[in-house]
């Protein structure tokens, strides 16, 4: 029979163990869906060009007037509410938007990049998939007052709430077939919503004023960093 002093150091010893195992398991298998890296991890980066960026403005104005690319690939963007739409048969309000022409109609797709509201800005989408069967769209992220909202769901559908005068970062990912869309705000899980069906989508961001609940008289958003990526999006249901 051990010893009682020995019969502790091996109860310590087993417990040690334990604890590193569980902190191993840990890393290797992060809890789904809850994961910042798992984001990226479990979809595969698409090749975009420059080219891809397609930029849209007021028809009536230069594009320097309404659009930069600063230093570090930031691409600032701003409209003011009395501006021309994009051109003179579109419809719809003021807008200066990047469109990233990679069109979809199936899958699992994921939109990600880090976005900077100036205070200020308000009643205009920031970013958006467009596309839908009886829409226009199946996501707009609208900014209200500070808030990151779903659509003009400025009380009810507050996806963040202190959006104003900071860096973010945002994964926007749709399942086509499911159909479902999971917006994340700095890895944080922040909405889920049903798609809205259509087989012809796209990925776009900028400023675009909105009707609903009033605009301000400028808008600007600025975005770096801006990828798109594909998988197979299971762990996004449980």
């Amino acid at each position: 029979m051990a010893p009682p002093g020995m019969v502790v150091l091996l109860s310590m010893a087993w417990r040690l163990l334990l604890l590193v195992l569980l902190l191993v398991l840990l890393l290797v298998h992060p809890a789904r869906g809850a994961s910042t890296d798992q984001l990226t991890d479990d979809f595969t980066a698409v090749n975009l060009s420059e080219a891809q960026f397609k930029m849209q403005k007021p028809y009536d104005v230069p594009l320097a007037d309404r659009y930069e690319l600063a230093a570090g690939g930031v691409r600032r963007m701003w409209v003011y509410a009395t501006d021309k739409p994009i051109s003179t048969s579109h419809p719809g309000g003021p807008r200066t938007e990047t469109k990233i022409e990679l069109v979809y109609s199936s899958g699992v797709w994921q939109f990600e990049g880090y976005g900077y509201i100036p205070c200020g800005t308000s009643g205009a989408s920031v970013m958006q998939i467009f596309g839908a069967a009886e829409h226009a769209t199946t996501l707009m992220l609208h900014v209200y007052g500070g808030r990151l909202t779903y659509y003009h769901h400025e009380d009810d559908v507050v996806v963040d709430g202190n959006i104003y005068d900071r860096w973010f970062r945002l994964n926007v990912v749709h399942d086509v077939a499911a159909p479902s869309v999971t917006v994340f705000v700095d890895g944080e899980r922040r909405l889920t919503v049903p798609g809205r069906g259509g087989d012809s989508h796209y990925f776009k961001f900028g400023v675009y004023g909105q009707s609903h609940n009033g605009m301000s008289y400028r808008m600007e958003s600025r975005w770096r960093d801006v990828k798109m990526a594909t998988g197979d999006g299971f762990w996004l249901q449980e």
